[in-house]
């Protein structure tokens, strides 16, 4: 190393306000930045003077990222409870020369005061919602303007009563629930209740972004910061949400590196566009959806602790459709409007559609039941949607089939009339879902079939398809 090399790393390792250890092959700690005695219980001097194993052996960190990069060769991610009490996370990475270990770097950040913020934030929503108990005073019995949104269980006017609280603030709201519950239509009616609404509403599907592409994509480009960028750069979607609500779907599925640099923006208020030098401020409110159970992934080591806790500031969950089954004949019925005024028709449900309409289980929630509800309107020979229509969909064609020719079909390499498109078009939904029961997420299954990420997210959206994460 040079010693140009060498200064700056012992800048970086002394400036730092996270605490960085460089940890040599056998355990030896090489070097710690100032700031990790106060986390750790002992000076800087002590912690040079002894290894990692002998820390982990006397509880001054348990448990040590840095041995467990030894044990893999692979970066890790920990969560920490120091000797002095402190909660940390710590990331740890290998350095390699020649193909063999030489050292680990690792940092933490210490979350306890994060934690006790966020104990405050559960605190404050406890009290509101034993507030709506109690009866919500006024603004339970009064009207909410939904737009084109269904609340008329108690557990959704719940939810949109607490979104409508939240809305005059900027804080971070975080949107949970099974895929297809609606996470992006609430995010847009708390855009609509905001006091930035005249602003733009950015909505990014992040499992649909490519990792190589996702600083350019988020943080924009300058000119002739790669090639093929466009002549006078672009302003990303962080950016383009100025004065607006950035919402973020699927945040779950963002890999590490980007979770990174989403938490500097969230913390620094600043975006520097990729290729340039110059820092931009941004001005936006964050909200981010999942239908991921972020605190697994977090003990998994696949989320950020300290993202995490940035994130889930308000936490809202959105029920299931058979949690809320008072809502299914609203969202029918504006759902059938939709479909009457674009296709210029005026098709009504059966009386005795109504029965199966409320008893299906819905595990693809309202995605699924308005696709349901798109295939059998199609599907419907006269203007009458009728119950035991059985709408199955093959390679965009949609066809009624009855449920012995369906079993027929299953045994038959190709049914009746059906083409080789449709067919393999049906082949593929079965793969898809078949793996959607086994794989952990979108990038798994990409994996498994050779193809790209960005494409497993279309051709389950196509499909109608989710991850089933109750496994």
């Amino acid at each position: 190393m040079s010693e140009l090399d060498s200064l700056t790393l012992r800048t970086i390792i002394e400036t730092a306000h996270d605490h960085f250890f460089v940890v040599e092959a056998d355990g030896r700690i090489r070097d710690v930045s100032p700031a990790a005695a106060a986390v750790y219980g002992m000076s800087r001097e002590d912690l040079c003077r002894t290894t990692v194993q002998a820390l982990e052996a006397e509880g001054v960190l348990r448990p040590s990222v840095s041995l467990e990069v030894m044990r893999t060769g692979e970066p890790a991610q920990v969560a920490q409870i120091t000797s002095t009490g402190r909660r940390v996370i710590a990331q740890a990475h290998p350095v390699f020369d020649a193909g063999k270990l030489v050292a680990v770097v690792s940092r933490s950040m210490d979350l306890t005061d994060l934690q006790l913020l966020q104990e405050e934030y559960a605190l404050l929503q406890r009290r509101f919602n034993e507030h709506l108990r109690r009866g919500g005073g006024e603004e339970a019995g009064a009207e909410l303007e939904l737009a084109d949104l269904e609340a008329r269980s108690g557990l959704m006017r719940e939810v949109a009563l607490l979104l409508k609280r939240v809305a005059p603030t900027d804080a971070t709201v975080l949107m949970l629930g099974e895929s297809g519950v609606g996470k992006t239509a609430f995010a847009r009616q708390l855009h609509r209740w905001s006091p930035r609404q005249a602003g733009p509403f950015v909505d990014v599907n992040c499992g649909a972004i490519p990792e190589s592409l996702f600083e350019s994509e988020m943080f924009g480009y300058r000119q002739g910061a790669f090639s093929g960028a466009a002549p006078g750069g672009k302003a990303g979607l962080m950016e383009q949400a100025e004065g607006g609500t950035l919402f973020l779907d699927e945040v779950g599925e963002l890999p590490l590196p980007m979770q990174a640099k989403l938490l500097k923006v969230i913390q620094d208020g600043f975006i520097t566009r990729l290729g340039d030098t110059r820092a931009r401020r941004v001005d936006f409110r964050l909200v981010v959806a999942t239908n991921q159970d972020l605190a697994r992934s977090v003990e998994a080591g696949r989320f950020r602790l300290d993202l995490y806790y940035r994130l889930n500031v308000i936490p809202v969950t959105l029920p299931p459709l058979r949690e809320r089954r008072e809502d299914i004949p609203g969202l029918v019925e504006r759902h059938l409007q939709r479909l009457n005024t674009r296709y210029g028709r005026d098709k009504i449900i059966a009386r005795d559609a109504w029965q199966m309409l409320m008893g299906r289980e819905w595990p693809g929630n309202v995605r699924e039941l308005e696709n349901w509800l798109e295939r059998a309107w199609l599907s419907a020979r006269e203007d009458v949607i009728r119950p035991r229509q059985e709408v199955e969909q093959t390679g965009g064609v949609e066809r009624v089939v009855a449920p012995a020719e369906e079993a027929s079909s299953r045994r038959r390499g190709l049914a009746e009339g059906e083409t080789l498109q449709n067919a393999l078009a049906r082949t593929e939904r079965d793969i898809l879902a078949g793996l959607c029961r086994e794989a952990a997420s979108t990038y798994a299954i990409a994996e498994r079939l050779g193809i790209s990420q960005p494409s497993v997210v279309r051709k389950l959206r196509r499909h109608g398809l989710r991850i089933e994460r109750s496994r």
